[in-house]
C-alpha cells in the first residue's frame, strides 16, 4: 500500500503491469498518468477478463516489464516497413560527416571510409 496515487502510478509505471486496472473515483482522470502497462482497464465495468475476451485488444500481452518498452501485438505487428533512404548531393554533404564520426567511433572503419570517399568524390559546391 502507499500514501496517494502519485506514489502508486509511479509504482505502477515502474512495474509495467501486463494488465492495470483503475478502480478508482475519477479512474479517466488517470489515464495520462500510466506511461507503461500493457492494457489500461479503466473503471468497476471494465474488467481485465473483457480484454482478454470480448472487448478487442489482443490477448497477447506484455510480461515481465517490457511494457516498458514494447506494446501489446496489434494490427501494425504485421504491417510489412520498408525503409527508404534517398539524400542528394546536399543531403550527404550535410549528414555524411556525422555518419562517418559515429561509424568511426564504432569502430566500423569501412562504414566511414564509404561516406568519405563519396563526399570526396562530389564535385564542389
Amino acid at each position: 500500500m502507499v500514501e496517494d496515487l502519485e506514489t502508486a502510478f509511479a509504482l505502477a509505471n515502474d512495474y509495467a503491469p501486463e494488465h492495470l486496472c483503475l478502480l478508482l473515483a475519477q479512474p479517466w482522470d488517470w489515464i495520462a498518468a500510466v506511461k507503461h502497462a500493457g492494457g489500461i482497464f479503466v473503471g468497476e465495468h471494465s474488467p481485465e477478463v473483457l480484454g482478454d475476451y470480448t472487448a478487442g485488444p489482443s490477448h497477447v500481452m506484455l510480461t515481465g516489464r517490457t511494457a516498458r518498452f514494447f506494446s501489446p501485438v496489434n494490427v501494425a505487428d504485421f504491417v510489412k516497413i520498408i525503409s527508404v533512404v534517398g539524400l542528394n548531393a546536399h543531403g550527404l554533404r550535410a549528414t555524411g560527416p556525422a555518419a562517418a564520426r559515429i561509424a568511426e567511433a564504432e569502430g566500423l572503419t569501412a562504414h566511414a571510409a564509404a561516406i568519405e570517399r563519396r563526399i570526396e568524390r562530389l564535385t564542389p559546391e
